[in-house]
């Protein structure tokens, strides 16, 4: 039985976690958040230590090391700007990492984890699990069907309505988060690139705390983007059926549906990190750079916009 340490226990991704840790039969042995709100342990791993500090938990793994009881894995769900240095731990404790989105704010950490990893032998694994959608497969299929050269016309637009706490936490802190594009965005792009092949261009029209819109051009797709977490940017018969939630991915007029499937595709990634294919640090660079791109790049007017700029 594969045991896991969870970092991050508080978060709202870390039931997903907790409930993979148990479909693929491991033991999660130990937990840490500094918010002690983590009742859900209980439904999944009572026995499980629990730690508020973090100097706690590296100490209970290092004991556990010596103990000959080693930690097989650290699935770390904590705010985005500390995802660097825990995955820095789990190696570095001889495990392997498996890392929420976005694996790290800034593209040069990149090259730094690679040579870590291979100075500690442990591997990164990341959650791009729309990769594993069965409806994101497909059209992934479908394109790279199609003649070299054609280019599909996309418009990306996400829309997920925050209160006023989101600005608030680490989440408002373009330091801590990366901004709306990394924080919320980041697996949309990841998804791009992973259908549409190579980043050609970014042009970024709009770049704020809650919103921000641009343009990408791909090797087979021109995408026109828009995220939100603004309520109001719901399109209008969608509040009135009382949605704050709002997602939609045209392709040359053909809406892919891919809404459904989500809460199992964390399951599907802890079974491929077990059987050795998980998604590494390579997978995540043309994302990370798309959006570091956003987050520094200047705003232009011209171009071609998202209708929802208009």
């Amino acid at each position: 039985m594969k045991r896991f340490v969870l970092l991050g226990a508080g978060g709202y991704i870390a039931p997903r976690h907790m409930k993979a840790i148990a479909a693929v039969g491991g033991n999660l042995v130990a937990a840490m958040d500094v918010n002690d709100s983590v009742g859900i342990l209980d439904s999944h791993f009572p026995s499980a230590q629990f730690f508020t500090q973090f100097e706690q938990l590296e100490a209970f793994v290092d004991d556990e090391r010596r103990a000959k009881s080693p930690v097989d894995y650290v699935a770390i769900a904590s705010p985005n700007f500390l995802h660097d240095a825990h995955m820095r731990f789990a190696m570095r404790a001889g495990a392997d990492a498996i890392c929420e989105k976005p694996m790290v704010l800034h593209p040069e950490d990149i090259s730094r984890l690679r040579a870590l990893e291979d100075e500690t032998g442990r591997k990164i694994n990341t959650v791009l699990q729309l990769r594993l959608h069965p409806a994101i497969i497909a059209l992934r299929d479908k394109v790279m069907a199609q003649p070299e050269g054609k280019k599909v016309d996309v418009d990306l637009t996400y829309i997920t309505s925050r209160g006023n706490w989101y600005l608030k936490s680490w989440k408002g802190s373009d330091s801590k988060s990366g901004g709306i594009a990394t924080n919320i965005g980041v697996h949309f792009f990841d998804m791009l690139h992973f259908v549409y092949g190579d980043l050609q261009e970014n042009i970024v029209h709009l770049n704020t705390p809650t919103k921000a819109a641009g343009y990408l051009e791909y090797a087979r797709a021109r995408v026109r983007w828009f995220l939100s977490i603004d309520p109001n940017d719901v399109p209008e018969a969608e509040r009135a059926k009382g949605k704050r939630t709002f997602r939609a991915i045209l392709a040359d007029g053909e809406d892919i549906e891919f809404s459904d499937g989500f809460t199992e595709l964390h399951n599907r990634i802890y079974e491929e990190v077990l059987a050795g294919r998980g998604f590494g640090i390579e997978e995540n660079r043309v994302a990370i750079e798309t959006v570091s791109q956003i987050r520094n790049g200047p705003v232009v007017t011209t171009g071609e916009k998202h209708p929802f700029l208009r």
